[in-house]
């Protein structure tokens, strides 16, 4: 029995502790799939024996600390879970103790209205995510951890809409000088360039385009809000935080998160690096919703520093793109890219 127990911790230590972040990946990603199928049985009416959401966090010795639920229609739209070391002669390696997850939309009659709504809230110009009550839920829980584990010892992961709370959590976190390691699967990137990618052809008036909309965000952030030097040193204090985002370059809800880093190497490289930053920085949305109605709201989705991992495989349907289950298993199509100013 002893060795049964021992020969399973060490197949979960080196799935963690293999060189490649695959393995990590993986075990991230089924983490979150814990999440979605945790609201699923509570839709069902599952019981404890009847559960199917278990063996997503049990098959990596994690086990469920606490369930986060939103407050407008009780759905579980987060967890915290914790990882369970049956001994303790492994000092030298450090999983983490604490995995807290979020979940994306769930399209179902019990949840659909309110996860809709903080989908608009991402993708529309209000861009108000950062003031609802997961959003909230969610800091407060990381805070209580932190306070009492260390911020080395707690990881953030999130898939869509999940992945958009994460950032939130993440980027408050370092405002206080923790940087938590976070997987963000298909995090949403809302800009209008996105549709505009796919509707030109020509890669010299994309890059065209591009430029152009750096220079109109500029302009404009300096003619209606001013230029804030305290943006600019929050946006660098970011760069010490290198959050992992999970993008496929077929989806669309994520995909800009591609060009949006490329371009700002296209910038330099015309010697045109400070209005690149600046515009990096830059939310239209942002820009719309300071004008037109009154309030400043922070483009969270903007960030200086990841490292992005892009999912070549071809998807045999649209909504795959978008699939969680295209990360918890390993792939060699993958690229592996590392953004910083």
């Amino acid at each position: 029995m002893a060795n049964t127990v021992l020969n399973k911790f060490v197949r979960i230590l080196c799935t963690f502790f293999k060189n490649d972040k695959g393995h990590r990946t993986s075990i991230a990603a089924s983490l979150v799939q814990g999440v979605y199928i945790l609201e699923k049985d509570r839709q069902n009416l599952r019981d404890s024996l009847q559960a199917l959401a278990p063996p997503w966090w049990k098959s990596f010795n994690f086990q469920l600390h606490k369930e986060l639920s939103d407050d407008t229609d009780a759905s579980i739209f987060g967890a915290i879970y914790k990882f369970e070391s049956p001994l303790n002669t492994f000092s030298t390696l450090h999983p983490p103790r604490y995995v807290i997850a979020f979940r994306g939309t769930v399209l179902k009659p019990e949840t659909i209205y309110q996860d809709i709504k903080l989908d608009l809230e991402v993708t529309c110009l209000q861009n108000k995510l950062q003031y609802c009550s997961r959003a909230e839920k969610a800091l407060e829980a990381v805070e209580e951890l932190i306070d009492d584990v260390g911020a080395e010892d707690v990881w953030l992961v999130g898939h869509s809409l999940g992945s958009a709370i994460a950032l939130i959590v993440g980027r408050n976190m370092v405002k206080l000088g923790f940087h938590l390691e976070t997987y963000l699967f298909n995090p949403p990137f809302s800009s209008a360039a996105t549709a505009l990618e796919h509707l030109i052809k020509n890669k010299i008036l994309k890059h065209g385009a591009r430029i152009m909309g750096s220079l109109l965000k500029v302009g404009l952030s300096a003619s209606l809000t001013g230029h804030h030097h305290a943006k600019d040193n929050h946006f660098s204090l970011l760069s010490s935080w290198t959050p992992y985002l999970f993008v496929n370059p077929r989806d669309l809800i994520c995909s800009e998160y591609i060009p949006y880093f490329e371009h700002r190497k296209t910038m330099k490289f015309m010697g045109a690096s400070r209005i690149g930053k600046r515009a990096s920085q830059i939310s239209l949305g942002s820009i719309a919703t300071s004008w037109a109605l009154g309030y400043k709201t922070e483009p969270y989705h903007l960030i200086p520093t990841a490292c992005v991992v892009i999912n070549k495989n071809m998807t045999r349907k649209p909504g795959d793109a978008h699939a969680l289950a295209q990360w918890w298993t390993e792939s060699t199509d993958r690229e592996t890219l590392f953004h910083k100013f």
